[in-house]
């Protein structure tokens, strides 16, 4: 199943969802260094050893497991085992390092704005695109690019947690995304997402049945795939939760939502899943007049 557009309206620009997938695809196309051309790694004795553009430049500012599990850089040992392809080397990194100015916290940030593939860069943003302007619509660009980071580090918290040992760098914006569409399956339930079912069916699909659907797959994930599926049921668990607070706790709710959302002190849920229906319509979900379709 591929979501094509989900039918729910907005009432503000997204445009820091914008500004998110503008910044990704930067970062991709002009800064991120990948592909297989080989290039060298300077050893601690000053030996040059030769290894992959994209793959020096993961080691250098993703994250990494091991690194976060023992709270310093990968040496040069765990380095050379990774390289023969064996991932079951982490040690106490008592040897030099090969990129000593690493951040290996900062890192957990960084490696949310990287990608493996173009692939794999234009399937997270088309996901941010589709979910994450309703979530912006909803709470405003500060409070949500704080929620969206949170997510992305409880992502990267839940990854660690399952392969602790693991030296392969961790890239990708999708427990960030993870996390909005976990909170988008609480607020907005019956949205109407039109997506494609192969080989080539086209129909709408309630969120509900599509994001838990999603969330379901991963735990069906191949071993082999090279994907942190706890990452993403991480960070979707995360945002799941913090949904529901917000839902489900008025104070709450009037924290988080801005405006015109959070006018209706009942907090009537519509058939999308949407507010009151002050902004949305009857309790039978006939849309209001005078609001912003995409």
């Amino acid at each position: 199943m591929f979501p094509l557009r989900d039918k729910n309206p907005t009432h503000h620009v997204a445009f820091l969802t914008i500004a998110l997938i503008v910044v990704n695809v930067v970062i991709f196309a002009f800064v991120q260094e990948r592909g297989s051309e080989r290039v060298g790694l300077t050893t601690p004795s000053g030996q040059e050893v030769p290894i992959a553009a994209g793959d020096k430049f993961a080691l250098e500012y993703a994250a990494i497991p091991c690194e976060l599990t023992e709270r310093a850089p990968l040496d040069f040992d765990d380095v050379s085992s990774l390289l023969r392809g064996t991932d079951d080397t982490c040690d106490d990194l008592d040897g030099p390092d090969l990129f000593p100015d690493k951040s290996v916290w900062f890192a957990v940030l960084t490696s949310m704005f990287l990608h493996a593939d173009w692939f794999h860069l234009l399937f997270n943003m088309w996901f941010l695109w589709i979910f994450g302007n309703n979530i912006e619509d909803h709470v405003g660009p500060l409070k949500y690019i704080t929620f969206y980071l949170v997510s992305g580090i409880v992502a990267t918290v839940a990854h660690v947690a399952l392969q602790p040992a693991s030296s392969i760098p961790v890239v990708g914006a999708s427990g960030a995304i993870a996390g909005v569409m976990g909170t988008y399956l609480i607020w907005f339930p019956r949205a109407p997402i039109r997506t494609v079912v192969l080989p080539f069916f086209v129909f709408d699909i309630n969120a509900r049945w599509l994001l838990g659907a999603w969330c379901v797959m991963q735990f069906f994930t191949g071993a082999d795939s090279q994907v942190a599926w706890a990452a993403h049921v991480g960070g979707f668990v995360f945002g799941v939760v913090t949904g529901a607070l917000v839902r489900q706790i008025r104070p709450l709710c009037r924290l988080v939502w801005r405006d015109p959302w959070k006018r209706d002190a009942y907090y009537r849920w519509d058939l999308t899943g949407g507010s009151s229906s002050s902004v949305f319509g009857d309790d039978r979900g006939r849309p209001s007049r005078g609001r912003r379709s995409r």
